[in-house]
């Protein structure tokens, strides 16, 4: 029986973080309505395409969010690369008199980038060590601010990526049966098994709902050295088990580095039916909608 390649099976809980960076007043509190904004935070690239994705989500989300009485404001920051920073973004919002503001981390799954560099760049994080590395190596500025901030659960807390795959796959498939997918993602070496996880859950998904037997992943980021060999390898690999492979890659938007230069760059190296398409998560009308969703939610439960 044909199965998932490199597949394991990790449990991984999710949690929604709130944290409190300073007490207002009592009157504040009591007299008038919490000023709440949301921060939709990306990783932030040196392509303006890649940019310019998020960016147009942000305009997409804005009117639909702000429908709702409780929020009064919605803009976006890049956490790298590239202003406006998380912390301009913050010193923003705590020039405005914004008590509360909701961040909304627009990520595959948990990282070390969600985990601990967002939580360090909005002062959550008491790790002296990572604010150190941030501030230092990475020269991105760390900033404590006076509005209490929440931070949502990435995007495979839902079931878009899944959906958003389904798609991708059916658009390009000819002959499921025939055929292997190739899954390829950024990776993470901190949290390679909540990694592992998201794609074997994909797999998985795929399996039932486009009738793909084979499917494999590989990884494309820093954890390999952004080398295509990791691609070429699980392309061959497919191509033992299938006539054709398609491949698919996990990564938000498109950056002609990823999409161009590693994985198409793979596709070319390998003898053999290989469909493949230079496209990203993004656009997705069922990301803007979890945006939207979660923005709400969270505004509710201050």
């Amino acid at each position: 029986m044909k199965k998932i390649i490199n597949s394991l099976l990790i449990v991984a809980t999710v949690t929604l973080f709130s944290c409190g960076q300073s007490e207002k007043k009592e009157e504040s509190n009591t007299t008038s309505e919490k000023k709440i904004g949301v921060l939709l935070v990306n990783h932030g690239s040196v392509a303006e395409s890649w940019r310019n994705m998020l960016l147009d989500v942000e305009t997409q989300v804005k009117e639909e969010i702000l429908s709702n009485p409780k929020i009064s404001k919605v803009t976006t920051a890049f956490m790298e690369y590239t202003e406006p920073s998380i912390a301009t973004r913050m010193k923003e919002f705590d020039a405005e008199g914004f008590d509360e503001v909701i961040v909304v981390p627009i990520f595959l799954t948990v990282s070390s980038h969600y985990s601990h560099d967002i939580p360090v760049i909005l002062g959550v994080s008491a790790d002296p060590k990572s604010k150190e590395y941030m501030i230092g190596k990475e020269k991105m500025e760390v900033y404590k601010a006076k509005a209490r901030v929440s931070i949502t659960p990435p995007l495979d807390y839902s079931t878009i990526l899944k959906k958003n795959v389904e798609r991708r796959v059916k658009a390009l498939s000819k002959d499921a049966e025939n055929e292997g997918v190739l899954l390829v993602a950024y990776g993470d070496a901190e949290y390679n098994q909540q990694w592992e996880e998201m794609v074997d859950e994909i797999g998985k998904y795929l399996k039932i709902k486009t009738g793909h037997e084979s499917i494999a992943y590989s990884w494309c980021g820093h954890l390999v050295g952004y080398s295509t060999e990791p691609t070429v390898k699980g392309i061959e690999q497919l191509m033992e088990l299938e006539d054709n492979v398609i491949v698919i890659p996990i990564l938000v938007a498109n950056d002609p580095y990823f999409q161009k230069d590693i994985i198409q760059k793979a596709c070319d190296m390998v003898k053999g039916n290989v469909l493949y398409v230079q496209d990203a998560i993004l656009p997705d009308a069922n990301l803007n909608k979890w945006v939207i969703d979660i923005s709400k939610e969270t505004a509710e439960g201050l």
